[in-house]
C-alpha cells in the first residue's frame, strides 16, 4: 500500500467505523539504523518512541485495544547483545511511560510466555499492569515471548488439563492469550513484508491487512490513519 494518502480519503475516517482491535507487526528497526549508519540499538530505541506515539494516536481514533508484536519466540535467535539492548528498551519504556499510561488512562497488558524473562523486566511490566489496571480509554498490548503456534499449544494442553470432553472453536478461543480483547479487525506490518510471522495466526482469520512499505521508525500518526481509512473503505464480506 502505498504511505501517501489523498485528502478526501483521509476526511473518510469516521469513528464510528474504526477497528475495535488493531494489531501491528513493527518491523523494520534494525534496517532503518543501518541504513542511517547507526547501532541496531539506536534503531530499536527510536522504534519505542514511535510504538508510544502510535498508541496515543491510536486512542484519539478511538481504537479500543492495539496489540504490538514486540519480542516473538523466535527472537531469541537473535544475538546476546541485541536481545538485551531490547529487553533493556523495553524496561526503560515501561518505566517512563507508566505514570503517562495512567493519566490518558490506558490499561498495559501483555500476551505470550513471560517466564523466560529476566526479574528486571518482569518486575517492570508487574508494576505497569498493576498501576493501569483500572485505565479503560485503551489497551495497550505487547506481545513478549509470543508466538502463534506456541499460544495455540498451551491453549489446547489448558483444555485436556481440564478434562473437556468436547472442543470447540469457541472454546479454543476462550484458552487464547487474547481472549479479554478479541480478534484484531486490521493488521498493520511496516517494512513491507507480506507474511504474519506467527503472530495471532487463529485471530488473524477475518483480519484486513494493511502492508505499508516504510520501516517502523518512519511510522507516523498520519500512517494510522491511512490504514485505518483503509480499512473503512473495505466491504468486509464474511462467508459471502
Amino acid at each position: 500500500m502505498s504511505v501517501t494518502t489523498s485528502t478526501k480519503k483521509k476526511e473518510q475516517i469516521s469513528k464510528k467505523e474504526t477497528p475495535r482491535h488493531v494489531a501491528i507487526i513493527p518491523d523494520g528497526n534494525r534496517r532503518w539504523a543501518n541504513e542511517q549508519g547507526l547501532h541496531p540499538f539506536e534503531g530499536h530505541a527510536k522504534g519505542a518512541e514511535v510504538l508510544t506515539d502510535t498508541l496515543r494516536a491510536a486512542k484519539d481514533l478511538g481504537i479500543e485495544t492495539i496489540t504490538f508484536y514486540f519480542f516473538s519466540t523466535e527472537n531469541w535467535a537473535r544475538s546476546k547483545e541485541e536481545i538485551s539492548a531490547l529487553m533493556a528498551i523495553l524496561v526503560l519504556m515501561l518505566d517512563r511511560e507508566r505514570e503517562d499510561m495512567v493519566e490518558e488512562g490506558v490499561c498495559f497488558d501483555t500476551i505470550g510466555d513471560l517466564s523466560p524473562f529476566p526479574d528486571t523486566v518482569i518486575e517492570a511490566i508487574e508494576k505497569s499492569k498493576e498501576a493501569t489496571k483500572d485505565c479503560d480509554k485503551i489497551n495497550a498490548v505487547l506481545a513478549l515471548n509470543y508466538g502463534s503456534r506456541n499460544e495455540i499449544t498451551r491453549a489446547v494442553q489448558k483444555i485436556v488439563d481440564e478434562g473437556h470432553a468436547q472442543v470447540s472453536e469457541e472454546l479454543i478461543a476462550k484458552h487464547l492469550d487474547t481472549a479479554p480483547f478479541g480478534d484484531p479487525e486490521l493488521l498493520i506490518r511496516t517494512s513491507g513484508e507480506l507474511r504474519v510471522s506467527n503472530f495471532l495466526l487463529w485471530q488473524l482469520s477475518y483480519t484486513e491487512f494493511v502492508p505499508m512499505k516504510i520501516y517502523w521508525p518512519d511510522f507516523t500518526k498520519e500512517h494510522l490513519k491511512e490504514a485505518v481509512a483503509s480499512y473503512q473503505m473495505r466491504k468486509r464480506r464474511i462467508g459471502r
